[in-house]
């Protein structure tokens, strides 16, 4: 024999107040939605009828309870039996004969909502035609049917709810009137508090003009708390949207994730929807109105499906038209606009050759001949040579512009991506990613007979910085006021990162990443000495060993520091032992 399911209703309001709805809140705006729902069926049969919704707190009623009435379509006896002592059964699914998405409640759970707040709530609602009907439910799962003492003189529903002991709060005056202007600002119905009209102002980003201009900056201050930079109009009539975004004025964090004002037919969804723009666009705060896009069953964020992944296409594709067209009309503008948001234009030029052009053009990159746009530093020097690395840049920079060598420091976010994907796009780019150790290349090697006098000096050269693990070079470069350089190429690096946590590790681990990091030579970082520079030179031509080891020494610290490079406890060490040992044997002293 078949049975049907028992619900235990306290328990069903327990997991809507802790894992559905996130506060109790919410209440007021189920009220709401049956109400419209009820308003928009009665008016798609009878276009004239009245549409009104109106709160009467407890300092109203007079007997501590909230009432809440509406000229809506009503319900017959059969209907309250049907619809409100069902859980899941909405009267908007075409038990009216309407559309269902003409309706803004589709789950059948929005009554329940109210016991959020109240023990017991009470109905009184008249159809067309039909007597007036009394539903009572209650917290403990009962409820009763019954013809109503006395008659209802118009068409439409009556709820009352009688307040919880702990949930008086929510029903006071001063919390319905927050809660109904949140929720119903901007509903075509004329909603009430008492005498207190909450609704009238209609859609913010209606009407043209200056006034119009100005009313969404106030209003964007007044919800968010900045003035815009600029407003984007939005529209996506697949998904029944209208609405604007609102540009930042100041720089956002791109892994926040931002928060939009969501309506769905006019009633507030959600102040804080995720996912409604890309994630690159975190320089805008939106404010959309939709028709079509699906709530999830709190109503209190809008369901992933199909439909919002081509809306969130869409509203992307308007605001990048909208960084095209400013691109078009006002340059100076455009680049306030990327001096503010550049992260979240490069992050969209990833993907997209549109904005890649853009960023190419317009967005200047530090260089080591001065700040330029890709484009300029394209015409100028044909080769985009670029480091992927700040401290790379840092490193080579200055002895690379010596050497006629011109490089863009790519090491900031996107940079380098953005670069390498330059030849997608312009299939005539020609780019180049330099390593520090691929500086020496464009050095001057030494003549034979210098070179072979100074290899005395450059095996005592060796010893001196062998235990570091670095070679000793000597070579000729411009500037020639800098005495030495420390290259490290990638290999080198990620050898000696492995060879530090070598000394952290235990002896199993050890042994593993020290067969790791075993490199060649040619994969040791580089100590490139400047044979132009005078001191150097005099340094080559030292008889003294202990006064060569204390000068290689000190020159190789002045390279790590020159070059930004991270000082190990070993260099700190060297640093210190070679400046005293270079001191000691300049101050005379007495034996």
């Amino acid at each position: 024999m078949d049975r049907t399911f028992q619900v235990d209703l306290r328990g069903v309001v327990d997991l809507l107040s802790h894992h559905l709805y996130a506060s109790p809140r919410v209440y007021v705006r189920e009220l709401l939605q049956n109400a419209v729902d009820a308003i928009t069926a009665r008016r798609s049969a009878d276009p004239d009828a009245p549409a009104r919704v109106r709160f009467e707190p407890p300092d109203l009623t007079g007997d501590g309870t909230l009432r809440v009435s509406d000229s809506g379509v009503g319900l017959t006896e059969a209907q309250v039996h049907q619809f409100l002592a069902t859980i899941g059964r909405s009267s908007k699914r075409d038990d009216f004969g309407f559309a269902r998405h003409d309706f803004l409640g589709q789950f059948g759970i929005g009554l329940l909502s109210c016991f959020l707040v109240a023990d017991e709530i009470r109905v009184l609602t008249r159809a067309e035609g039909s007597p007036t009907v009394l539903w009572r439910g209650f917290a403990d799962g009962r409820y009763s049917v019954a013809p109503a003492d006395a008659e209802r003189s118009e068409v439409g529903t009556t709820v009352t709810l009688v307040p919880r002991r702990d949930a008086e709060q929510w029903l006071l005056r001063r919390t319905v009137v927050e809660l109904a202007e949140l929720y119903g600002s901007l509903l075509p119905v004329t909603v009430e508090v008492g005498d207190l009209p909450v609704t009238g102002a209609g859609l913010p980003w209606q009407g043209t003009g200056e006034a119009r201009r100005q009313r969404l900056r106030s209003y964007c201050q007044e919800l968010f708390g900045f003035v815009p930079f600029d407003v984007v109009d939005l529209s996506v009539p697949a998904a029944g949207l209208t609405g604007v975004a609102f540009v930042l004025p100041t720089p956002a964090n791109p892994a926040a994730r931002a928060g939009h004002r969501a309506y769905l037919k006019r009633m507030l969804l959600a102040e804080g929807a995720e996912g409604v723009l890309p994630d690159w666009a975190f320089f805008a705060r939106c404010v959309i109105d939709t028709t079509e896009l699906r709530p999830t069953a709190s109503r209190e964020a809008l369901y992933e499906d199909q439909l919002l992944d081509d809306t969130r296409e869409a509203l992307g594709d308007q605001l990048r038209g909208w960084l095209v067209r400013l691109a078009g009309r006002d340059s100076r503008r455009l680049l306030e606009f990327l001096d503010i948001h550049h992260l979240g234009v490069k992050a969209l030029a990833l993907h997209d050759d549109e904005m890649l052009r853009l960023v190419e053009r317009w967005w200047p990159m530090e260089t080591n001949n001065g700040r330029m746009t890709l484009a300029d530093f394209r015409a100028q020097h044909g080769l985009v040579r670029y480091t992927a690395q700040v401290d790379e840049f840092r490193q080579i920079g200055a002895v690379a512009a010596a050497q006629g060598m011109p490089v863009v420091n790519a090491g900031y976010t996107y940079d380098t991506q953005l670069i390498e994907r330059l030849p997608v796009v312009e299939p005539g780019a020609l780019i180049e990613r330099v390593e520090p150790s691929d500086l020496s290349t464009h050095f001057d090697a030494l003549e034979p007979a210098v070179e072979l006098a100074k290899r005395p000096f450059l095996a005592r050269a060796q010893r001196a910085v062998d235990r570091l693990g670095c070679e000793v070079v000597l070579r000729s470069y411009d500037p020639a006021a800098m005495p030495a350089m420390y290259l490290v190429n990638r290999s080198a690096a990620f050898a000696a990162e492995l060879r530090a946590t070598r000394e952290r590790v235990d002896e199993v681990w050890a042994d593993v990443l020290d067969a790791l990091a075993r490199t060649d030579d040619q994969d040791r970082p580089q100590l490139v000495l400047n044979y132009r520079n005078p001191l150097v030179r005099r340094i080559t031509e030292l008889a003294d060993d202990d006064l060569v080891r204390l000068s290689v020494e000190g020159l190789y610290g002045q390279a790590l520091l020159l070059g930004h490079h991270p000082l190990r406890p070993a260099d700190a060490a060297l640093l210190n032992s070679s400046f005293l040992g270079l001191l000691n044997k300049a101050v005379a002293h007495e034996d």
